[in-house]
């Protein structure tokens, strides 16, 4: 006798650990069962001991709405970071523009390559600002082949053109002797 009571109250023990499913059908029927609930039924636990509830469907739903949470804040994160690269070399190739022109006042005009900050950029240059740091290098490798041609004494203004297009950027430079120069990004680039 004492064996079996052992057994029943091993067997008890274990289904109250274990808990108690309530399962319910999109018609409505309900039963109830020791194992989690087909998926495309409605599902609730039920711990015995406390007599309190979960329905695991909202809690799938509360963990998918945390994970979603999660994974916007991982991506505004990288966003962030990526912009504040693009920012970081967008000013790097800014800043070599800049000691080109101080140390060649004779071929370049002070605001013959002005820098671009990428918080506020002209429409033009908002198209493309993910390529800003393309952008200044160009300009200045512009200047440079105007300046090498012995047709422009100096560079007065190096600028992304309104011709450019997301394939290919065109550059044009202004000389002081008033000719003008276009560069495909291709013409740069070789």
């Amino acid at each position: 006798m004492r064996t079996m009571l052992f057994i029943l109250g091993s067997l008890f023990s274990i289904c109250t650990f274990a808990g108690i499913y309530k399962c319910t059908d999109i018609n409505g029927k309900t039963d109830y069962q020791s194992k989690p609930c087909d998926p495309e039924r409605k599902t609730v636990q039920i711990n015995i001991k406390t007599g309190s509830s979960t329905e695991l469907d909202q809690e799938k739903q509360k963990q998918d709405l945390a994970k979603k949470e999660q994974d916007e804040s991982l991506e505004q994160e990288q966003t962030l970071k990526k912009h504040a690269q693009l920012k970081q070399d967008a000013l790097s190739e800014s800043a070599k523009n800049q000691f080109l022109i101080k140390n060649n006042p004779e071929k370049f005009s002070a605001f013959s390559i002005p820098p671009y900050d990428l918080d506020q950029l002209p429409d033009l240059i908002k198209n493309y600002q993910t390529r800003l740091p393309d952008i200044e290098r160009l300009r200045r490798q512009a200047a440079e082949k105007a300046l090498a041609s012995n047709q422009c004494i100096r560079v007065e203004a190096s600028e992304l053109d309104g011709k450019s297009t997301k394939r290919s950027f065109v550059f044009s430079v202004s000389c002081s002797s008033g000719k003008s120069f276009y560069f495909t990004e291709q013409e740069l680039t070789r």
